[in-house]
């Protein structure tokens, strides 16, 4: 149950990725939330050529890097692709040898050294995830939309 497990959380981490193109532009934004304060932290940030399921990695990486201690971590996605990679289809990638079976034959991760730091982030830490609509009315993922497409306002022409 999400909401159960945001109250006991001590840190809401909303997220996003976006890019113009894909490949493109790209951009990441979060916000943390500390539950017991209110207080709120936003960051973003962007690459010049990338793609958009790598900005969506970057921005829960790049949040859950900022905190300073082991920390109980609530995730909002809306992002199925890190939600289920980092929560389901890991387990496979690692037994596997990070390859993942397409057809009858084994291919490497797509993303792997992001999933990779992402696994290690989510060991130090308490986290759950949670999945949300993109674009539908979410205040804080419509929040890191508008900062993640900022941030690679500056990579266009």
């Amino acid at each position: 149950m999400p909401n159960q497990k945001k109250t006991e959380s001590e840190v809401i981490l909303y997220t996003d990725g976006a890019c113009s193109g894909n490949p493109g532009p790209g951009g990441w934004a979060f916000i943390l939330h500390h539950v017991p304060t209110g207080g709120e932290k936003e960051e973003s940030g962007g690459e010049a050529e990338t793609t958009n399921n790598r900005m969506e990695m970057q921005a829960v990486i790049e949040g859950l890097k900022r905190l300073k201690r082991p920390t109980k971590v609530h995730v909002v996605t809306d992002s199925s692709y890190v939600k289920n990679g980092i929560t389901q289809w890991i387990h496979a990638w690692k037994r596997n040898g990070w390859k993942r079976k397409v057809k009858n034959r084994f291919e490497p991760v797509k993303n792997e050294e992001l999933w990779k730091e992402m696994d290690r982030l989510t060991q130090i830490h308490d986290v759950t995830f949670e999945h949300v609509r993109g674009h539908a009315g979410h205040p804080q993922n419509e929040r890191c939309d508008e900062l993640a497409v900022d941030a690679y306002q500056k990579f266009l022409d």
